[in-house]
């Protein structure tokens, strides 16, 4: 029999940006299943009461918490309103995040800036905010939500992919910046998965669902609940010597060289 405790979260307090939906809610899912009690962060209030009540359910505790997160000081006080609510923090996840598809002759400078400060400068500002309570506590893990746009280039992508190649590289300057601190930091690069966001992109690029079928060794998309495992071993004591690492979770999509073969 393996120790079960090394992948235990058991005590542990995760805060999840964007965990209301999609990708995050999979994430918090994952956390809560491991033992950890979450902080789904996020701006709707009706997204945060669903899925406090469905983290409930699994049997964790949880909390909605609204942060606007274009907001440097509502980041700024949010780890000290998820201490006062759970006494610690051990694990910040780093999910949300937004596009705006358009060639890059087409992209408006308010519109860069717009994708940029959601998908890179939150993830930069929750993570200095959280610094210091990771420390105190003598440890803790970060996981942001990168994209295999950091990988690929697209022509309706350019402020994302930007952003999420940013993702990347400011996890591996975290990683190397906090390791003395015992705060290991990695990063979840997402294929094309099932979300309302993806949806939505299957609706503006023609030929999309085929061309993801087509390359995918998998052949599906991928859905929230395949970040479940991912996130509860990076967010674990599993993962202790694995830090600055941009993990594809695609399905193999990153590594396909020619459309997959039909059955």
């Amino acid at each position: 029999m393996g120790d079960s405790s090394l992948f235990s979260l058991d005590g542990k307090v995760a805060v999840v940006t964007g965990g209301n939906g999609g990708i995050g809610l999979g994430i918090a899912r994952g956390l809560a299943r491991a033992g950890a009690a979450v902080a789904v962060v996020g701006r709707r209030a009706d997204k945060l009461a669903a899925a406090v009540k469905e983290l409930e359910a699994l049997g964790a505790t949880a909390a909605g918490l609204a942060c606007d997160l274009a907001d440097p000081a509502e980041i700024a006080a949010l780890p000290d309103r998820v201490v006062e609510r759970f006494g610690r923090l051990d694990i910040l996840v780093n999910n949300a995040g937004t596009n705006i598809r358009k060639r890059p002759e087409d992209l408006e400078l308010a519109e860069w800036h717009q994708v940029m400060d959601a998908n890179l400068t939150s993830v930069f500002l929750c993570a200095k905010a959280c610094y210091p309570q990771m420390k105190r506590a003598g440890g803790g893990k970060i996981i942001n939500n990168g994209s295999m746009l950091s990988i690929f280039g697209a022509p309706w992508a350019p402020v994302y992919g930007a952003s999420k190649g940013g993702v990347v590289q400011l996890t591996k300057s975290l990683a190397a910046a906090w390791a003395a601190d015992n705060i290991q930091v990695n990063c979840v690069l997402p294929g094309w998965i099932d979300t309302e966001l993806t949806r939505k992109a299957r609706d503006q690029v023609a030929g999309l669902h085929d061309n993801v079928i087509a390359g995918t060794f998998a052949r599906r998309w991928g859905r929230p609940e395949d970040f479940e495992g991912v996130a509860a071993f990076l967010a674990s004591a599993a993962s202790d010597y694995i830090t600055g690492v941009a993990l594809p979770v695609d399905g193999g999509f990153s590594v396909s060289l020619l459309p997959v073969a039909p059955d």
